[in-house]
């Protein structure tokens, strides 16, 4: 039987990506965000649905008289500067979701949160709740945090079927420009100078494709309900390393190292500790770094002049 699934922010990078592959699968497809996709990105039997998630009155109005099997919030604000703006997109709007959603039966809630939420854990992070939310550093992490709160909180009174990825740095193809990754692309590929950082940061980034697997494996997991689980790679890479790889790999491109200061505050490594996801859903990342910035390469060769 052809099972109902609703993509919030199914527009966005890796919303378009996930509605591509389950477009190919047995899903009756939804999307809802505030914009309409561009041309490369909008997907042929996809139903979308256009509105603000902290307006919930319209929200209300736009989900009424539908009813999903599954329910995957990738929805927010991706400029995270103002505050406000952040705060109604990642909670307020999460809140709206499933104060919606309690009562409706839905088989799965899949929550996208950030790895800036396990605060100042030292790597491989493990799984942690803040307790104080001051020491989060962001405003993200921080609306981020209590999106998490009340989802558990839900869980526990309603028994809404949630689950919560927190996500490291993902990649691929139809990632935004503002983005490190395609930023280094894009400018290796028109052979100009850009500014970065030393470098010398160690991040965990995890392909989309692997990604992509995870949540199709997560819909139909049962004992994840009620669960926060951290998703990377679980190993680290230095900025630097990815930056002189990319140069390489296309051939051009001048990287100006040292141009961006980093933040007092940055940790200068940070990734996850995937234990506990690798033995829930009996899944890991199969796609090294080497071949997954091969293929976002080409795709971004191949959209160049588009």
């Amino acid at each position: 039987m052809t099972k109902k699934i609703l993509v919030i922010g199914g527009t966005g990078f890796i919303g378009s990506n996930l509605i591509k592959k389950l477009d190919n699968l047995n899903f009756k497809i939804f999307s809802l965000s505030r914009f309409k996709p561009k041309v490369e990105k909008k997907i042929k039997n996809t139903n979308y649905i256009y509105c603000d998630l902290k307006d919930k009155k319209k929200l209300i109005k736009c989900l009424k008289n539908k009813d999903f099997d599954f329910v995957i919030n990738l929805g927010g604000e991706i400029n995270h500067s103002n505050k406000k703006k952040v705060y109604n997109s990642h909670f307020l709007g999460t809140k709206n979701l499933i104060d919606i959603f309690k009562d409706k039966k839905i088989k799965k809630f899949i929550q996208f949160g950030s790895s800036i939420e396990n605060g100042n854990v030292k790597s491989p992070q493990k799984e942690y709740l803040v307790k104080d939310i001051n020491k989060i550093n962001s405003n993200y992490g921080k609306a981020k945090h209590l999106a998490t709160q009340i989802l558990l909180k839900y869980y526990k009174i309603y028994s809404l079927p949630v689950v919560i990825f927190r996500l490291y740095q993902v990649y691929g193809p139809y990632q935004s420009t503002n983005r490190l990754i395609p930023f280094v692309i894009k400018s290796s590929l028109e052979n100009k100078k850009f500014p970065c950082s030393s470098g010398n940061q160690f991040r965990d980034f995890i392909f989309i494709d692997d990604l992509i697997k995870l949540i199709l494996k997560a819909l139909k997991n049962k004992e994840s309900s009620g669960q926060i689980f951290n998703v990377g790679f679980g190993k680290p890479i230095s900025v630097k390393k990815i930056i002189k790889m990319i140069v390489s790999k296309i051939g051009k491109g001048k990287p100006d190292f040292g141009k961006i200061k980093l933040r007092k505050d940055e940790k200068k490594i940070i990734y996850s500790n995937i234990a506990k996801l690798k033995k829930t859903f009996k899944w890991h990342p199969k796609i090294k770094f080497e071949h997954g910035i091969g293929k976002t390469i080409l795709h971004f060769k191949k959209n160049a002049s588009k």
